[in-house]
């Protein structure tokens, strides 16, 4: 009876880890797709979403592509970052939008930190400044780390010595280091190796 139970109690286990990811990508995917979809009202269901997509890509080719919408473009980023209290709000999202996307990326550098010598343990992280001259920090970088599992982190400044480069895509750094490692390092044969051995 108990050799039943234990059988059971492992396929319920096998079945959350299997259902989680997909119903929880599934939620975060409607989630999203509600909210744009109910920004214009009295639309039928989904018209909305494809709108505001559309609405996107519009502006993104205008904006990218015409010089009189890229002067009000200019226009009005340069009122909102020097408009008091505004200007905090907007350059901290523009600064986070453009890290992730464009031509201004900063989570293109992975690395590995020291950040204890004895015994030595390091983490994964992202360089998004290398000169630091004007804070009077010659030899040292900025280095952004991000928590597992989250969708925050720390920005460390550390020695250049103690930063090593990692030979790998930036996309799978930041998934192994906001998956606690589980992601992002098993396309290998030492990452095969590790997931073996996990299994």
């Amino acid at each position: 009876m108990r050799k039943i139970a234990a059988l059971v109690l492992r396929y319920f286990f096998q079945g959350i880890i299997i259902i989680s990811p997909i119903a929880i990508t599934g939620w975060a995917a409607y989630s999203i797709f509600d909210f744009v979809d109910t920004k214009i009202p009295n639309l039928p269901r989904g018209l909305g979403f494809l709108v505001v997509i559309a609405s996107l890509i519009v502006i993104g080719w205008l904006g990218s592509t015409f010089f009189v919408w890229k002067f009000l473009i200019g226009f009005f980023d340069g009122i909102l970052e020097r408009t008091p209290f505004l200007k905090f709000i907007y350059t901290s999202v523009k600064e986070v939008v453009e890290s992730f996307m464009g031509d201004k990326k900063k989570f293109n550098k992975p690395v590995m930190v020291r950040v204890r010598k004895e015994p030595e343990i390091r983490q994964i992280g992202f360089i998004t400044q290398t000169d630091l001259s004007k804070l009077n920090m010659p030899g040292r970088v900025a280095v952004y780390m991000p928590h597992s599992y989250a969708v925050s982190g720390f920005m460390y400044i550390v020695q250049a010595e103690d930063v090593l480069p990692l030979d790998m895509n930036p996309s799978d750094a930041m998934k192994m280091a906001v998956s606690g490692g589980m992601a992002g390092y098993g396309d290998d044969e030492e990452g095969k190796k590790l997931k073996r051995m996990k299994d």
